[in-house]
């Protein structure tokens, strides 16, 4: 009776013990993939995340990613039983993304937005400023740099007494472009100077002088010769004639400016300006579409192209032909753009301010703030000490940490955390550079503001995992990722360009899924007039002749009279080739605008398989999706897994 009892309350327990493990149960294991446990939550946070679809989903819609996920997750784990994770590369590879991951928690939220907000109010104006600069490094010695300052000083009293600023700027400026610019900086907006330079320039009223300002650089004087609204940005199309190099002949230049002025003449007789640039214009990134280039703000072209776009008016306003230092240019307007609303912008200015040298001043904020979390002490005498151990080898960036190794004192603490003089001793040792016109002494100074700054950076990034969440998750999804890519192209990418004989059986296998249609021998003769057209015919008759030699002897008195195109046409291809009869011979003329098209048919050829070299792109394509196929299916047959699908029925 006892032992039936026992057995019997064993069961009971049993029981309750289950249910009781069943309702704590709160995120159930969806997916087992080689061992690891993957739990439902985990599964649709990533699904929601890549599948997001007014909020809804379907039972089709989970189990298609499940398939992907599962195809993932396969990959991920061979990657790590290959070890990929430990490779040096891969360690690299993530450390860098980790670092631009962390920026954005590495810095004060509040001091940025208040640049942001700074750098949008500024742009809403562009200045216009010279300046005189006096060279003084950031790491000069206390009496250079007072030299240097003292240098600016006497030289703005020159300026305030009444001397031309111009002409002191080209006579003492440390610029090397003052000598022929005076100084002149033109206009420029936000973003565009040094952040101090920047501040300087559009705080001061128009035609005062500053007071000298440092920068990275040295010693400013800045003069504010005008401020203007800001004209927003444009958009342009140009027609450009290059003029070679340095090597440029008289010849090559005279051909340009004869160019350049056909091209005009052609406009102004009320040729198409878009259909001139795709004809002649030497600019190949913006020809085909009409010569339109990205929209663009002041101080973004070289000046001349910037002058001339800005002085247009009007939409489609049209300028005579312009020199830069790239060729001639013929400008036409095509829109014009205010400048957008802040919220447009917000997201560009982040990016921007992050790259600025305005963003030392939110990082410098951040490093108070972690000195203060963490309750930063230091002893400022234990610096003191490296003085004694440092000598003219740290001046030629030579020192060793042997010099050091009697100091051992502690330096600074965050929390529990202590940095000692060793820690400061390596840190010299490794940053160490040669630096001319400094002392030991100013050495140890400046690093140790910097071994300061960056231990409390590199010690809040090391906290980012367990303090954002959000954090931790991106983190793995770049360590998934990489490792995925690294293995893909092992495994399917670099594979199927390497292995060139398996290339070539896939394609002897598969070859007749890539042919070439139906397409058209031809040449494609582009006739400034009727005239020339009939000169090029006649010339054609006589057979032996080429069409470099046609070309040289139509274009002998203009470059613009004659334009060739030849090769293997297909339908879609050229809009004159597709306009005729596919019949061999000379087509009839075709009127374009002022010109005249035709085309001389020497063959139609039938469909027929492309080569390998012909089709490499697609059979490689095609070849690297069987590789990853039967790669998938090995990887499915390598690590066993299990899907709940009564858990998987679950998520909507």
């Amino acid at each position: 009776m006892k032992n039936i009892t026992s057995s019997l309350l064993a069961v009971l327990f049993s029981f309750i013990a289950f249910g009781s493990l069943k309702a704590q149960v709160k995120d159930p294991i969806l997916i087992t993939i080689g061992g690891e446990n993957i739990t439902k939550s985990e599964f649709e946070k990533v699904f929601k995340k890549n599948n997001s679809k007014n909020g809804t989903s379907d039972q089709k819609a989970v189990a298609d990613y499940l398939e992907l996920y599962i195809n993932y997750k396969l990959k991920v784990r061979e990657a790590i039983d290959q070890g990929l994770d430990t490779v040096s590369t891969f360690v690299n590879e993530l450390t860098g993304y980790r670092k631009q991951l962390s920026t954005p928690y590495l810095v004060d939220k509040e001091v940025t937005d208040k640049l942001i907000h700074e750098a949008y109010e500024r742009m809403k104006k562009d200045v216009h400023a010279a300046h005189i600069l006096i060279k003084c490094g950031s790491d000069a010695l206390p009496k250079d740099t007072l030299d240097a300052y003292n240098k600016a000083i006497a030289i703005r009293n020159r300026i305030v007494k009444g001397e031309d600023f111009g002409a002191i700027a080209k006579e003492s400026s440390e610029d090397p472009s003052a000598k022929e610019n005076g100084g002149d900086l033109g206009y420029f907006s936000a973003m565009q100077m040094v952040y101090p330079f920047e501040s300087a320039a559009f705080n001061e009223k128009v035609g005062e002088v500053s007071m000298p300002v440092r920068t990275k650089f040295g010693y400013h004087i800045i003069k504010k010769l005008d401020e203007r609204k800001d004209p927003g940005e444009v958009t342009v199309a140009h027609i450009m004639v290059k003029v070679a190099g340095k090597g440029a002949t008289a010849d090559d230049s005279a051909k340009a400016i004869q160019k350049i002025n056909e091209i005009n003449q052609k406009l102004k007789d009320g040729g198409n300006f878009e259909e001139l640039a795709k004809q002649f214009s030497d600019d190949g990134g913006s020809s085909k579409n009409g010569g339109v280039l990205p929209a663009f703000k002041t101080g973004r072209m070289v000046p001349e192209f910037e002058a001339a776009s800005f002085n247009l008016k009007k939409k489609g306003d049209i300028t005579n032909p312009i020199r830069t230092s790239y060729g001639w240019h013929i400008i036409k307007l095509i829109s014009t753009k205010d400048l957008g609303t802040f919220d447009e912008m917000q997201g560009e200015l982040k990016t921007s301010i992050g790259k600025d040298s305005r963003s030392e001043v939110s990082k410098t904020s951040m490093i108070n703030k972690i000195k203060k979390e963490y309750k930063f002490t230091e002893v400022p005498k234990t610096k003191e000490d490296f003085f004694a151990v440092v000598d003219s080898n740290l001046v030629q960036g030579k020192w060793t940490t042997e010099k050091a190794e009697k100091l051992t004192k502690n330096m600074f603490s965050l929390m529990d955390k202590q940095f000692t003089q060793k820690d400061f001793a390596k840190y010299i040792s490794a940053h160490q550079t040669a630096r001319k016109g400094t002392t030991p002494q100013a050495i140890v100074n400046g690093m140790y503001d910097q071994f300061v700054n960056e231990t409390c950076i590199t010690f809040e990034e090391n906290r980012l995992d367990t303090k954002y969440p959000e954090f931790k998750d991106l983190m793995q999804e770049y360590k998934d990722g990489i490792l995925l890519f690294d293995l893909t192209d092992k495994k399917v990418w670099s594979k199927a360009v390497k292995d060139t004989s398996g290339l070539k059986d896939f394609y002897e296998q598969h070859k007749n899924n890539y042919m070439w249609a139906e397409r058209l021998d031809a040449a494609v003769y582009n006739c400034s007039s009727k005239d020339i057209a009939d000169k090029v015919r006649d010339l054609l008759k006589k057979k032996k002749i080429s069409n470099d030699s046609i070309m040289a002897i139509i274009n002998s008195n203009s470059q613009l009279n004659l334009s060739i195109k030849e090769g293997k046409f297909s339908k879609g291809e050229n809009q004159y080739v597709d306009s005729i009869k596919w019949i061999k011979g000379l087509s009839a003329n075709i009127l374009s605008g002022s010109s005249v098209v035709f085309v001389d048919v020497k063959d139609k050829l039938a469909p027929q398989v492309k080569t390998l070299d012909e089709a490499k792109g697609l059979v490689t394509a095609d070849y690297q999706s069987l590789l990853e196929k039967e790669w998938i299916a090995s990887l499915r047959t390598k690590y066993p897994y299990k899907v709940d699908k009564e858990i998987l029925a679950s998520i909507k």
